[in-house]
C-alpha cells in the first residue's frame, strides 16, 4: 500500500495580489473546472475570503486536503476536499505507461505537466483531472447545505495557486506522492532499459551452431522490404581479415604458398556468389 504526503504539506492560505497571475495550462483547466459552477455570486464570496485571508489553515493529511476558513461564527469552519484515489493495479497501468515516454518523466521533474498526461491515465481507464466539479469530493462544517460553499471554493481557488508550483498535488490527491512516483518511475525506467539490452543482446549474439553444415542454414523467408543483398568487397573476404596465414614453405617449390591462396580465394569467391545467388532465390519464392 502506498502513502502520501505528511501532514507538513502546507499550503498557501491567502492569494497574492495578482491573484493567480499567469496560469499555466494545468492551473487554468483547474480554474475552468471550478468556473464551470452555476452559482457566480458564490464563487465572487470565495475569491474574497481566498484573498483577504479568510482561510487559517490549509494542508494535507493523508490524501485528503484539510483546511480552516473563518465565516460569520466566531470559530472557523473544517473543511475536507478528496478526489476517488487510485488502486495499487491503477498505479502499475500509469507509471508503465509514463516510463516509455522520457520526456514525461523529465518535465513532472522540471515542475511541469506534460500536456498529454492524461493518456499514460487512459491505459488505466482512469483521469488525473477531474471532469466535472462534483468529482471533487468535499465537506464543510457550516449550516449551508449547498456544495461547494465558499468555503469550500475558498479552498478551491487556493488549491489552484498551489498547482502554478507543484503539479504533483493532483497526483498526491489521486493516492501517490512525488516521492512514490519518481521511485516507481525510476524503477520502471531501469526496468524497461533492461529488457532492451537483453533484446539487443540476444539478437547480437546468436549462438552459433557447433556443426559447420549448419553455419549457412536459414529455415525462413527473407522480407526483400528489410533485405538486401550485395557481395562483399575483396577486402572483407575472411582470409584477408584474417591475416597471413603460417604454411610452411618448400624451397623446390617457392610460389605453391602464392598459388594455394589465389585458388583459395578464387574459390571463397565463387563459393560466395553462389551463396548470394541462392540467398536472393530463396527470397523471391
Amino acid at each position: 500500500m502506498t502513502h502520501s504526503s505528511s501532514s507538513q504539506s502546507a499550503l498557501s492560505t491567502s492569494l497574492g495580489e495578482d491573484g493567480l497571475g499567469q496560469q499555466s495550462w494545468w492551473v487554468a483547466q483547474w480554474m475552468e473546472l471550478i468556473n464551470s459552477y452555476r452559482y457566480k455570486k458564490r464563487l465572487e464570496r470565495a475569491w474574497n475570503y481566498a484573498r483577504q485571508g479568510n482561510v487559517m489553515s490549509i494542508q494535507f493529511e493523508g490524501r485528503r486536503v484539510h483546511a480552516r476558513v473563518q465565516g460569520t461564527e466566531k470559530d472557523p469552519y473544517k473543511v475536507k476536499l478528496w478526489l476517488d484515489v487510485l488502486n495499487d493495479e491503477d498505479w502499475k497501468y500509469v507509471i508503465e505507461a509514463m516510463a516509455k515516454k522520457a520526456k514525461w518523466s523529465a518535465q513532472l521533474l522540471a515542475g511541469v505537466m506534460p500536456k498529454d498526461i492524461e493518456n499514460a491515465f487512459a491505459a488505466s481507464g482512469k483521469r488525473l483531472f477531474p471532469f466535472k466539479l462534483e468529482e471533487v469530493k468535499s465537506e464543510c462544517t457550516c449550516p449551508d447545505k449547498a456544495n461547494p460553499c465558499k468555503h469550500i471554493s475558498a479552498i478551491y481557488f487556493l488549491m489552484g495557486d498551489r498547482f502554478k508550483e507543484d503539479p504533483f498535488i493532483l497526483f498526491q490527491l489521486r493516492g501517490r506522492s512525488r516521492e512514490q512516483i519518481l521511485l516507481d518511475l525510476t524503477k520502471q525506467r531501469q526496468k524497461l532499459k533492461h529488457e532492451q539490452a537483453e533484446t539487443i543482446h540476444q539478437n547480437l549474439y546468436t549462438p552459433i551452431p557447433k556443426k559447420p553444415d549448419l553455419w549457412w542454414s536459414y529455415n525462413h523467408n527473407l522480407d526483400s522490404d528489410l533485405v538486401v543483398i550485395t557481395p562483399g568487397s575483396a577486402k572483407e573476404i575472411g582470409i584477408h581479415l584474417a591475416g597471413e596465414l603460417p604454411m610452411a614453405e618448400d624451397p623446390q617449390f617457392p610460389k605453391s604458398n602464392r598459388t594455394f591462396l589465389s585458388n583459395l580465394i578464387s574459390h571463397v569467391e565463387t563459393q560466395a556468389q553462389k551463396a548470394m545467388l541462392r540467398a536472393m532465390k530463396a527470397n523471391n519464392e
